[in-house]
């Protein structure tokens, strides 16, 4: 991996692209659902549609599923904390694994001692009981989590505090993301964008340009196909 050396800092989004989160977030969509009498008939594309589209798609594409939940409950807030509860449930029961190529990612960064920051929307308590699962996560120093930024993403704000933090003036900056929204928060810094993320991934012709280099995980970066 002599290709790290290239960068003196590392940005790395965290749900989907260091942890298979996507999976139980999606279930747990569906357990709010379920819990609340609707069946959500989403497969794990459709939801990746519209959960990766804006920071409000999925609350409008569920309220247009079911308006009759808009109509008995239009404070999405209770319904997010309804999903988040069945999130952690299926956290605490061990669920979680790290997405391919990651684990070796790490410790090679660990091992060559270069700056490594996670950029995330997760909050600090999921982030605490995916780590307590993942000891490699450990070897992160640096984590933005929600409670540390006003604006999500797409919105540059989280990508540019870490940069603040942790970069110096002359260090060259490389994100990773596996999202558009992602990819439009680093894409407002100075960083280098990287999309990671399947090949069947809905919205990958739309994100895919010339200046943004892809990858269909950690495992396909070699030293010979490098960002």
């Amino acid at each position: 991996m002599n290709w790290i050396k290239r960068y003196q800092l590392f940005l790395f989004d965290f749900d989907g692209l260091l942890v298979n989160t996507e999976e139980l977030h999606y279930q747990a969509y569906i357990k709010m659902c379920s819990d609340r009498g609707y069946h959500l008939p989403w497969n794990f594309h459709r939801y990746s549609e519209a959960a990766h589209h804006s920071a409000t798609g999925l609350r409008e594409q569920i309220y247009a599923e079911f308006p009759e939940l808009h109509s008995e409950e239009s404070n999405w807030d209770i319904l997010y904390e309804e999903k988040k509860k069945a999130f952690l449930n299926y956290l605490q029961s061990g669920a979680t694994q790290l997405m391919p190529g990651v684990t070796e990612l790490l410790k090679a960064l660990e091992e060559a001692n270069i700056k490594r920051c996670v950029v995330t929307h997760s909050a600090l308590p999921l982030i605490q009981t995916i780590r307590a699962q993942n000891a490699i996560l450990d070897t992160i120093p640096n984590w933005i989590t929600r409670e540390d930024y006003s604006h999500p993403k797409p919105d540059p704000e989280c990508y540019q505090i870490a940069i603040n933090r942790f970069a110096n003036e002359n260090d060259q900056i490389i994100g990773f993301e596996d999202s558009p929204r992602g990819l439009n928060a680093l894409l407002g810094t100075r960083a280098i964008p990287v999309l990671v993320c399947p090949p069947d991934y809905p919205y990958l012709n739309q994100v895919r340009k010339p200046h943004i280099k892809y990858f269909p995980s950690f495992t396909s970066i070699k030293d010979n196909n490098h960002p």
